[in-house]
């Protein structure tokens, strides 16, 4: 049992409950674009440890608990905790770059960290078989590229209630961070590393061309 993934998981329980019993707190510390940008830049980190209800919480704990283990296996306990923060940062700077001037935009969740976290985890088992909907049998790369594709498509549809950028985020902050600490992956496993590349790539190239 690792102590490090037992204190994350823990701590988005407590704190989510506290905010699912006072409404104060949770307006407090959720992500809110007005607020942050009049300096209350703290709700960066503390919205991640929000969620909207209980079956948020736990769908986002149950996809940590299936992926940190092989990120912790592979780079160690403080890496591990990089990853997740640092992911849940990138999120948030990314929902923060595209709704800059959307003032009373609101968002909670540790989907960003734990997005982050299943990225490292597929750079580093790119091959490991994944169950969608516990039966469809995929690789993971073959996933995380999906499902990129499928945020970008959801940050231009915007007809759900889902944190899409700050999914895509967190993937950008896991997949640059595992690089940095594992720059072997870049010769060793140079494919899968430009292939997990192509839906960041074509984020930005949807950016610049005012696409999104």
């Amino acid at each position: 049992m690792n102590l490090i993934l037992i204190g994350i998981i823990v701590a988005n329980a407590l704190i989510s409950y506290k905010g699912f019993n006072d409404i104060a707190f949770f307006r407090k510390n959720e992500f809110h674009t007005g607020s942050i940008r009049s300096g209350e830049q703290l709700r960066m980190l503390t919205s991640g440890f929000l969620h909207v209800d209980i079956t948020h919480l736990i769908f986002n704990m149950l996809t940590l608990w299936f992926f940190a283990p092989v990120v912790i296996s592979y780079l160690g306990n403080f890496t591990f905790g990089l990853i997740y923060l640092g992911s849940l940062i990138f999120g948030n700077l990314l929902t923060l770059y595209f709704h800059k001037n959307d003032y009373s935009y609101r968002a909670v969740g540790a989907s960003g960290a734990v997005t982050g976290v299943l990225y490292s985890a597929i750079l580093l088992e790119p091959n490991m078989m994944l169950g969608i909907f516990f039966i469809i049998p995929m690789p993971a790369y073959v996933f995380g590229i999906l499902y990129l594709l499928y945020s970008i498509y959801g940050m231009r549809a915007k007809n759900d209630n889902i944190g899409h950028t700050a999914h895509f985020g967190g993937a950008i902050g896991g997949y640059l961070i595992t690089l940095l600490k594992e720059p072997s992956l870049l010769y060793a496993n140079s494919l899968m590393v430009i292939l997990l590349a192509i839906p960041i790539v074509i984020l930005f190239v949807m950016a610049k061309a005012g696409k999104l």
